[in-house]
């Protein structure tokens, strides 16, 4: 059935039953589906593991946060370093998640971006907290993503993942709101999130 025609009571998404084979998709193919009008380009999904994943709403906190964040590194961002929001991280041909932070080299252009050239990930999670701690790290740390954050929205206390291995982070280490976040690949954007007003 068409994606643009189905009926308003059938769901957007299916849960596969235990042991069934899914179909994987690529980023080419989501990017064309995209294009053809299939998927809309507002729709907030993200490819993890070549499986099309809607991403949790976000609330009002996280996205005053996200962007007050992204504001106060973009003023603190020296000429050889750029900050993007809300862009695919393409670290594979399926998988391309959709941080709402990176920072990364000033000669590259945000879509070209990857897993060995990303500085610093961050996620802002409310409702997904659990899915930034558990799944995503293995993710990026596979693709080779040096620094990987998640700031709970709801406390500001962040969970900062280093030294990126196969099986996941080596180091993982809780910091309290008021303690300074300071990226080891870009020290330049050291910033303390209780200094951030939220309004």
């Amino acid at each position: 059935m068409n994606e643009l025609h189905r009926p308003p009571s059938l769901p957007a998404t299916t849960q596969a039953a235990e042991g069934l084979r899914r179909r994987r998709f690529t980023v080419a193919e989501i990017q064309s589906m995209v294009a053809g009008g299939i998927i809309s380009e507002d729709e907030r999904i993200e490819l993890i593991g070549g499986e099309v994943v809607p991403m949790s709403p976000k609330g009002r906190r996280h996205e005053v946060l996200r962007s007050e964040l992204a504001f106060t590194l973009s003023r603190l961002c020296p000429a050889h370093l750029k900050v993007a929001t809300e862009t695919p991280l393409n670290l594979a041909a399926d998988n391309a998640p959709e941080p709402d932070i990176i920072v990364f080299p000033a000669s590259l252009k945000a879509p070209d971006v990857d897993g060995g050239s990303v500085l610093l990930v961050i996620e802002i999670a409310d409702s997904s907290l659990a899915y930034d701690l558990s799944t995503k790290p293995s993710i990026y740390a596979a693709h080779g993503v040096r620094e990987y954050r998640v700031i709970n929205a709801n406390t500001l206390d962040t969970t900062i993942h280093m030294e990126a291995s196969g099986s996941g982070y080596r180091t993982v280490i809780a910091v309290a709101a008021d303690k300074p976040l300071v990226p080891y690949l870009a020290p330049e954007l050291g910033v303390r999130l209780a200094d951030i007003e939220l309004g």
